[in-house]
């Protein structure tokens, strides 16, 4: 018998005061049963990051040919990809030939070896790269509930994030920088 995925309800207050965007999501969330809460948390947070209209979760890791999070504009063309991460450079390759927006967020204690050996490869193209430090992660995780009513507020590579379980900060450093603007509408 196959596991199921766990389902999550969450309603974030946003406030993206780089983007000057203040916004509601009500957002239910398959956790793959393969996934861990880390992983799962980090999408919910580049989905707040991202936030648009047209963004949206794919089938996650149980789909090899998809992203964790796409955007396409309105006439159907994808324009913004993002992995979360460790991703193969063959999957880099086909990412941005797919779309001409490519976010990575790369989260694990593997991050380091990972970036240093894919860094030459991947300056050539035309991505961002972003990662997390694995303890902020955890600290994110330990808010989880199935359940959830939290706020993100996002300045600068930070978010606040407040939840009934408490609080934490969660930080990003710019490994990669692409183009100088990322598709927004």
């Amino acid at each position: 018998m196959a596991l199921k995925p766990t389902i999550y309800k969450m309603t974030i207050d946003l406030s993206d005061l780089e983007r000057s965007q203040y916004q509601t999501l009500n957002l239910t969330v398959a956790q793959h049963p393969s996934e861990s809460v880390e992983r799962m948390m980090v999408r919910i947070l580049a989905y707040c990051i991202d936030a648009h209209e047209q963004l949206e979760f794919t089938r996650g890791v149980s789909a090899t040919d998809e992203p964790d999070l796409w955007q396409h504009t309105l006439d159907g063309q994808l324009c913004l990809w993002v992995e979360i991460g460790e991703p193969s450079f063959d999957r880099i390759k086909k990412s941005v030939r797919a779309s001409k927006n490519v976010k990575i967020y790369s989260l694990n204690t593997k991050s380091d070896v990972w970036w240093g050996q894919l860094e030459k490869k991947l300056m050539n193209l035309h991505l961002w790269v972003y990662r997390l430090q694995w303890t902020d992660v955890q600290a994110l995780a330990a808010l989880v509930q199935r359940t959830l009513n939290f706020s993100i507020t996002i300045t600068g590579n930070s978010a606040y994030i407040a939840a009934e379980l408490g609080q934490t900060e969660i930080g990003w450093e710019v490994l990669k920088r692409g183009p100088a603007e990322l598709y927004k509408g």
